[in-house]
């Protein structure tokens, strides 16, 4: 039997994001002076964040573009742990950007997911079929204006419909065994075009798994009719090779929308009974 399917995450969660290794962050590195007719800082610069530093965040506190938070004890329970700081960079042609500009964020949504990559290990496909996600921070407008031009990578595991899950007070090589990546792999609680459907980690109560991505190169968008076209044959493939039954086997296709494209996801995801 053939399934072919279509979700979404949160568009914001899904540029796969995803996530460093080690626990090691960029060195803050200085930032060219800014022209001399920008305003200079009128207060003392925000401190930077911490590197290890774990917070108590909600859904919605994750996809603000600041935060403010304050830490807690990385024994105590947590949602979300600082993996890398650095500078941003602002500094274009001898103009100085806003910490909100699409350039300066727009590098940011590459950098803490290559960090987090190097945190919790595996390779890119294994992120992309797990949970574990990148999100980033940066100075307030008030903050910037202050003289901070810091950023900060979280991660973190989203749990189910806007919810985040508890995290353990190491996640480096998280994906590197199938144990880690079977508690923080991405399932879900039906087959992917049901009603009831929902996106849970692997180690909650699921009958779908992720098992495989179709990626696609970067660029503009190629149209659904493409997308939805290109995964049928490696995923019906992939539901094949983890069926008890080559002739009698359930799979299904996500492919990414023009909003998750935008957003980063440039593949897809095969998914099967688990």
């Amino acid at each position: 039997m053939r399934r072919s399917v279509r979700g979404s995450l949160v568009a914001a969660l899904l540029p796969a994001l995803l996530v460093v290794a080690g626990c090691t962050a960029d060195e803050a590195e200085p930032e060219s002076p800014a022209p001399s007719s920008s305003p200079k800082p009128t207060a003392s610069p925000v401190p930077l964040p911490e590197k290890g530093a774990c917070y108590r965040l909600s859904f919605q506190d994750v996809l603000a573009a600041s935060n403010a938070a304050d830490e807690v004890r990385c024994r105590e329970e947590h949602t979300s742990m600082t993996y890398a700081v650095g500078t941003l960079d602002r500094v274009v042609d001898g103009h100085l950007l806003a910490v909100d500009s699409d350039r300066v964020l727009d590098r940011l949504a590459e950098r803490c997911p290559e960090r987090l990559t190097e945190l919790v290990g595996g390779t890119l496909e294994e992120s992309r079929l797990s949970m574990l996600r990148p999100v980033w921070f940066t100075p307030t407008l008030a903050q910037a204006d202050e003289g901070a031009d810091w950023f900060r990578c979280d991660v973190i595991a989203v749990a189910g419909q806007e919810s985040l899950a508890p995290l353990p007070r190491r996640l480096a090589g998280a994906l590197e065994t199938e144990d880690g990546r079977r508690t923080w792999g991405m399932c879900g609680t039906d087959q992917p075009d049901s009603e009831d459907f929902e996106r849970v980690l692997c180690s909650a109560p699921h009958s779908w798994r992720a098992i495989t991505v179709v990626p696609f190169e970067p660029g503009d968008y190629p149209g659904e009719d493409v997308v939805r076209e290109r995964g049928q044959t490696p995923c019906e493939d992939a539901g094949r090779g983890v069926a008890d039954d080559a002739l009698n086997f359930q799979w299904g296709y996500e492919w990414p929308t023009r909003e998750q494209w935008a957003s980063g996801q440039t593949y897809g995801r095969c998914w099967a009974p688990d």
